[in-house]
């Protein structure tokens, strides 16, 4: 990430307002919450992952923004570009740049109450723009579709679960190379997590994330799990950390990952 980008994150953490986070880092399965009406919520992450089976690909460093805006309806637009930095063997000239761009809607339409059965339900519809270098391995190349179903219901005050499950209807989840790729056909997604508050400032949990292909090809599924949490530093702005590792190809082997989340008015 350019020090221009990363000093600017610093200073939105910094002069961030005091309202609720609704940020969901630092794992890949999603929460039903969405950004006020009115307001902004920027997420910031660097997940530094060790390859496995994709040599002369190494390693793969991947910094991403995500900026969220609050509409009407409980609907939420999202936006997110990663930058991506891939490490090859000796002799191997290394990729950098921008990947592919992601514009998405999310609507919340159903809350969960306290004492009700139903959990909080949300979709989400994003669309993936080819605006990374597919020859340097950046980007697909494809113009991508998804479309997300997200649920979450509480165990406890303190203590809650979510689940996801997805279609790519043109069929590419990678970030680099990481994930699964699938020119023709389908990818299918899913995710559970499981999240619990220590108390007002630290949450821990843990996660399973995966995809598949339509086309059998278990060599280039993805399996994952993560171990991590957030830490509020003030109620606008969280800390985040997570452990994984995966099997199957489209997983990195084993990765660390970092970020921040920050509310705005």
């Amino acid at each position: 990430m350019p020090p221009a980008i990363c000093t600017l994150l610093l200073l939105l953490t910094v002069l961030g307002s005091s309202n609720s986070l609704y940020a969901q880092l630092p794992f890949y399965t999603d929460d039903p919450s969405v950004t006020a009406r009115g307001k902004w919520h920027l997420e910031f992450f660097n997940e530094y992952d060790a390859l496995q089976l994709q040599y002369p690909n190494l390693r793969q460093n991947t910094s991403n923004l995500k900026i969220n805006y609050g509409l009407r309806h409980n609907l939420e637009l999202d936006l997110d570009a990663p930058y991506i930095y891939i490490q090859r063997s000796a002799g191997k000239e290394p990729s950098n740049g921008v990947g592919d761009t992601n514009l998405g809607v999310k609507w919340n339409f159903l809350k969960e109450s306290e004492g009700s059965r139903h959990p909080a339900l949300s979709a989400s519809f994003y669309t993936e723009f080819p605006t990374g270098d597919a020859s340097q391995q950046l980007g697909s190349g494809l113009t991508d579709y998804a479309l997300n179903v997200i649920l979450q219901k509480s165990l406890s005050k303190e203590t809650r679960i979510n689940g996801n499950v997805g279609i790519l209807f043109a069929g590419n989840t990678s970030t680099g190379v990481i994930g699964t790729e699938n020119t023709r056909g389908q990818v299918y997604t899913y995710g559970l997590s499981l999240l619990h508050d220590l108390n007002d400032r630290l949450s821990l949990g843990g996660e399973i994330y995966g995809a598949y292909t339509d086309s059998g090809d278990l060599g280039r599924s993805q399996l994952q799990g993560m171990f991590g949490g957030q830490y509020n530093v003030r109620k606008n702005v969280a800390l985040c950390f997570g452990l994984l590792g995966g099997v199957y190809i489209a997983s990195p082997r084993i990765g660390g990952q970092i970020g921040v989340s920050v509310d705005f008015p």
